[in-house]
């Protein structure tokens, strides 16, 4: 019940440190907001009004102080800043007794900063399929295998070989994902001007090729080098995930224990995640051969689009166009009857004595 009530506690938080976003005077808070990120970024711990007002790129020019005061105190009120008293520049006792503040963004603030950035990211993002992460995997796997087969364990190096093991693996299936729903867009894409289509599709199918050659060559390679370590990955992950625990914050033995077995866990479902990319898991086929199927098919799909866009260069006539507008037609007959005679004139099936009677006629 506790734990219910901590989310509820959080998500309304969370509601009140997004409001900026969708305020009336969201531009400005935002633009605010956009500082306070900024100096989180260059290590600066607190920033003043004026400061906020001199380096803010305001798109309609820049406010009157006491907009960005007020401003301020409502981003405080939502939580998106911590302010306190800004004491060093006080030199008369009316400067002592007139409300001047220093503000930083708060846990919550920060969060959602990064939160924000991460959104815009992803929706930027242009998703590739990355033939130098698969050289950079392999590599990897080879340089862990050495470590493994040392006759004393390099802990330090086994924890740095891994975490770019699985950065590199997970920018590549990141990628991947993206690129794949990239491709069926650009499988729909009509609206340009036909010969970029064409050209763009073209390069697109030359990309795929050139990708599934590579993850060919360099998937069994890899699936070689996971079999391989199998035997030792147990140890190496809990190696560590010791090592990794030794910075978790005090506190009793169980405690300790229970943060080495997280962390043991989070290295456990990262390496069953690589492993199922390029080896097959019980009846599921590796991700990788899923992705290289998901490629081939796109190419046919991608040679019929190109063929259609030609067709309409051509001056050709659309027959899925055709067809649609039969099919419009045929939902507004008001009955069987009328149906019928719209498929006989549609399709020429009127029997052969009709057409030599209306020819006498």
């Amino acid at each position: 019940m506790g734990r219910l009530n901590l989310v509820s506690q959080v998500a309304n938080d969370a509601a009140d440190l997004f409001r900026h976003v969708s305020a009336e005077k969201a531009e400005v808070y935002r633009c605010i907001m956009d500082v306070f990120a900024a100096a989180k970024r260059q290590y600066r711990l607190q920033l003043r009004p004026d400061e906020v007002l001199a380096e803010a790129e305001w798109p309609k020019g820049p406010p009157r102080i006491e907009e960005v005061n007020a401003a301020l105190n409502q981003l405080t009120g939502w939580g998106n800043l911590v302010s306190h008293l800004d004491t060093a520049r006080v030199s008369t006792i009316s400067d002592f007794y007139r409300a001047r503040f220093l503000y930083r963004l708060s846990q919550g603030g920060e969060a959602v900063e990064s939160a924000l950035a991460v959104f815009v990211r992803t929706l930027q993002r242009r998703g590739e399929l990355q033939t130098v992460a698969l050289e950079d995997i392999a590599s990897r796997l080879q340089a862990l295998h050495v470590l493994a087969g040392a006759a004393e364990a390099d802990v330090a190096k086994v924890h740095e070989t891994l975490r770019d093991l699985v950065r590199v693996f997970e920018g590549l299936a990141e990628n991947a994902q993206a690129f794949m729903a990239g491709v069926a867009r650009s499988i729909e894409l009509q609206q340009a001007e036909a010969e970029g289509i064409a050209n763009y599709k073209k390069r697109l199918i030359e990309y795929l090729e050139r990708f599934m050659g590579d993850l060919v060559r360099r998937s069994d390679t890899i699936a070689r080098l996971i079999l391989a370590l199998e035997p030792s990955m147990d140890a190496l992950l809990g190696q560590v995930a010791e090592r990794e625990s030794r910075d978790a914050a005090p506190g009793d033995a169980q405690t300790q224990a229970e943060a080495q077995d997280g962390y043991l866990q989070a290295w456990t479902e990262r390496w069953r995640g690589l492993r199922g990319w390029f080896l097959a898991t019980g009846h599921e086929p590796p991700q990788a051969e899923l992705l290289r199927a998901r490629a081939r098919s796109a190419i046919p799909q991608l040679l019929a689009a190109i063929a259609a866009v030609n067709e309409r260069r051509s001056g050709r006539s659309d027959r899925s166009a055709d067809f649609r507008l039969l099919g419009s037609w045929f939902s507004a007959c008001r009955d069987d009857g009328e149906a019928h005679r719209l498929a006989r004139a549609a399709f020429a099936l009127n029997p052969a004595r009709q057409i030599v009677s209306q020819a006498v006629v």
